[in-house]
């Protein structure tokens, strides 16, 4: 195919992919929210902490679910986060919550250069209630959480995986004609 005829092609799929995620996100907007429980967190500093503390004094609050410091993808979705981090914390409070204890985390994140509040599941069922530690494994992904009537809620969420909108690296190497050629992320090269 003429690199001219691909492009067109191309434009045309984005549109069609836009309008397609532009329906993703109104109903995401529709969706009921999910009331939560209170927990008491641990921060990574050792610190105990519930809602309303992690949520400062934003109503938002978006929470990666990240399998913690023994998966290397999870460690490059939070290597992309950090480099974003002061954008998303302008506008909703933000945290990575993973199953380490927070000794873990505290060391885990200062090695990687990580800027971003951490929380451990540990002593919580924050996990599991919200679909993200089943049988006692944890799967990555992100939830939002809103302050509604003095309750908090989960409004949305959205499961992570290789090649999903919110790590870049995929997508900039899928413009390599052979894509990833079996590339995987490494915690150090």
């Amino acid at each position: 195919m003429k690199y001219e005829t691909a492009s067109k092609k191309l434009a045309d799929l984005k549109q069609e992919f836009e309008a397609l995620r532009r329906q993703m996100v109104e109903v995401r907007r529709a969706a009921e929210p999910q009331p939560m429980k209170d927990y008491n967190f641990t921060l990574s500093s050792g610190e105990k902490a519930g809602w309303k503390e992690l949520f400062g004094r934003k109503d938002d609050l978006i929470v990666i679910h990240n399998m913690g410091r023994t998966c290397p993808y999870c460690t490059l979705w939070a290597d992309g986060f950090n480099g974003v981090y002061d954008h998303l914390a302008n506008r909703a409070a933000f945290a990575v919550a993973s199953p380490d204890m927070p000794e873990a985390q505290a060391r885990f994140a200062a090695a990687r250069g990580w800027r971003f509040p951490m929380i451990s599941y540990q002593g919580t069922s924050l996990a599991e209630d919200t679909g993200y530690g089943v049988d006692g494994g944890y799967y990555p992904g992100v939830s939002v959480f809103q302050k509604r009537n003095g309750k908090v809620v989960r409004v949305s969420n959205t499961s992570f995986e290789p090649g999903d909108l919110y790590c870049g690296v995929w997508h900039l190497l899928d413009l390599i004609p052979q894509g990833s050629n079996g590339w995987q992320p490494k915690f150090d090269y």
